[in-house]
């Protein structure tokens, strides 16, 4: 098949290209994302390859179908970003990749854990700077302390594992328990009553209308006096003007981001020469306990490779009239 890939990097080109020596499809890379202006793009494609900050809205699914798009490959696991109804009423596919490297996005929420909780990042410019004093970063022993997990699936499970190995008392939060977090111990308790006990609160679930802004200003005030605050996940699971209140009110005492939920603007590019409209972003920037990755987590050689391995595969069972497991449908989304 023909397949624009939107939204494209260097790294991107890498991987899938080496994942398509055997499959062979015609990969048409394009570096600006998928929006309604550049629907254009896809004209005389039958597929597109799309990332997460694309624009696959009602309108921008309408004007590729018209050009005619059949097959929207999702290089990522979320799809929060499709218009599943208008994919549906324009008799678009749309398949994605479930799963790809749960350790990398694990292993990175418990990296802001320890960096923000040792200042690792505030360290490292003090040295810079031949500054070579000890105060303002005090930390932590990992050891005993509560580390609450929203969403114990595939990631939330290996980031409670490691942290496991931390020796952390571990609760949970999740609408089925997963054995695997009970072999270790966990304890699953209701949303207000892990956020009253967690020293740490790591997110780890999908962003569903019922979890749009699961961190509010209720959510908040019930958590302890200078918890730890990381979001490995999706950034609307966050009300970011809640979040700098808790900031600045002391409550929340330190804050890791590999996501935010204005991201589209932000995030996979270079603005280093631009001034940054977004005035709640850059205000999170001002304070020291706070530290913001850009959506980096999945960047792994394992996980790209799987990602480009699934999404050609995906593209291959379309092109040959196959099943896909993988393919996301609005019914099935709703059951």
């Amino acid at each position: 098949m023909k397949v624009g890939v939107f939204s494209t990097k260097s790294y991107d080109r890498t991987f899938l290209e080496a994942a398509n020596v055997d499959d062979q499809h015609d990969l048409v890379f394009f570096e600006p994302r998928l929006t309604m202006e550049t629907s254009v793009l896809a004209t005389g494609l039958p597929a597109i390859c799309a990332f997460v900050n694309d624009q696959l809205d009602a309108k921008t699914l309408s004007a590729i179908a018209q050009t005619g798009v059949r097959l929207i490959a999702l290089r990522s696991a979320g799809f929060n970003h499709v218009d599943l109804a208008a994919a549906r009423d324009l008799e678009l596919t749309v398949l994605r990749v479930p799963a790809y490297s749960p350790f990398s996005v694990a292993e990175h929420a418990v990296a802001l854990i320890l960096s923000l909780n040792r200042k690792i990042h505030r360290a490292y410019n003090r040295v810079r700077e031949n500054n070579f004093a000890l105060e303002g970063l005090l930390g932590f022993d990992l050891h005993g302390r509560t580390v609450g997990i929203v969403g114990t699936g595939k990631i939330g499970a290996l980031t409670a594992k490691i942290l496991h190995g931390f020796g952390c008392r571990l609760t949970g939060y999740d609408v089925s328990q997963n054995p695997d977090c009970l072999g270790m111990g966990m304890e699953y308790l209701s949303l207000p009553e892990l956020f009253a006990t967690a020293d740490i609160v790591s997110l780890h679930c999908p962003l569903l209308p019922e979890t749009y802004h699961l961190i509010d200003a209720a959510a908040v005030n019930q958590m302890k006096e200078g918890v730890m605050l990381v979001n490995t996940s999706r950034g609307q699971l966050i009300d970011t003007k809640a979040v700098t209140q808790g900031l600045k009110s002391g409550k929340i005492g330190y804050l890791g981001l590999d996501v935010y939920e204005q991201e589209t603007d932000l995030f996979f590019d270079d603005l280093s020469n631009q001034v940054i409209q977004d005035d709640i972003f850059q205000r999170l920037l001002t304070f020291p306990n706070v530290l913001i990755t850009g959506h980096q987590a999945f960047f792994t050689e394992e996980a790209l490779r799987n990602i480009a391995t699934t999404t050609i595969s995906n593209i291959t069972d379309f092109a040959q009239g196959r099943p896909c497991l993988n393919q996301i449908s609005l019914d099935r989304v709703k059951k």
